[in-house]
């Protein structure tokens, strides 16, 4: 057998192909070695799932509820208000008042929550009605029993003490039955001249009505009038029935 020495060409082609089997080789076994890593990795495991109901949802103070739990995939479960429980369960609480029962899971996979709010109903004690006075002019007779007319000194337009008094006690009557408004008629008895009673009249009735405009009442609900000495209670000429003449007097307006 003739052997024949091969030429450069062929020569530089042999060992260009056994240059790019060693390099392919070489790519191969970096990929495989990733591919491990990659497979022993640890694995996380499945996210933990949870669910709570109550039954019933709404109760009256002093009743009792069943709360109802179940979860998967968790290792550890708490509820607020309970503290840790089993995976799934059930657990009768009587809350005294309205309460939001919040589950916690926890497992390898990571952690959820779950809730259910139960209402609690709390009685409250009836309350009268209040009674609407709005509209209530009461009768003249219980007028007049609580808001009596108010007496002066000679040639004085002064509340007196026991004026003070009486128009204390009428603010309070007044103040009840806000539908009702008041003439205030300043009175004199006979002595001096008509022109000056009609102003000291004047301003008896305005003594009054300030006072009771003081003690809280709205003046739009006061009208005054001077009568001056022309309409007198007695006609007697002595100091009792002077008395009686020199006043407010407080009637319904109507």
């Amino acid at each position: 057998m003739n052997w024949t020495q091969p030429g450069p060409r062929k020569i530089f082609a042999i060992a260009a192909a056994v240059l790019l089997s060693a390099a392919v080789g070489c790519h191969k076994k970096g990929i495989d070695s990733n591919i491990g890593t990659m497979a022993g990795a640890p694995s996380t495991g499945p996210a933990p799932t949870a669910v709570i109901t109550a039954d019933p949802l709404a109760i009256d103070l002093g009743q009792s509820v069943v709360l109802n739990w179940r979860t998967q995939n968790a290792d550890t479960v708490s509820i607020d208000g309970i503290g840790t429980v089993n995976a799934n369960g059930t657990q009768t609480v009587s809350p005294a008042n309205s309460t939001n029962f919040h589950l916690v899971a926890k497992g390898p996979g990571g952690e959820t929550e779950a809730s259910v709010r139960v209402t609690v109903r709390v009685p409250t004690a009836p309350t009268a009605p209040v009674a609407d006075n709005s509209g209530d002019m009461g009768s003249e007779e219980a007028f007049h029993q609580n808001v009596q007319d108010v007496f002066f000194d000679y040639d004085s337009y002064e509340l007196r003490p026991d004026g003070q008094t009486s128009v204390a006690h009428a603010a309070s009557y007044l103040s009840a039955h806000p539908a009702i408004k008041v003439v205030i008629g300043g009175y004199c008895d006979e002595r001096g001249s008509a022109e000056y009673n009609l102003a000291l009249g004047e301003n008896r009735a305005n003594a009054a009505k300030t006072a009771l405009v003081s003690a809280g009442i709205a003046s739009s609900r006061l009208r005054v009038v001077s009568y001056g000495k022309e309409k007198q209670f007695c006609t007697e000429q002595d100091e009792s029935c002077y008395q009686q003449n020199r006043r407010g007097q407080f009637s319904l307006d109507r």
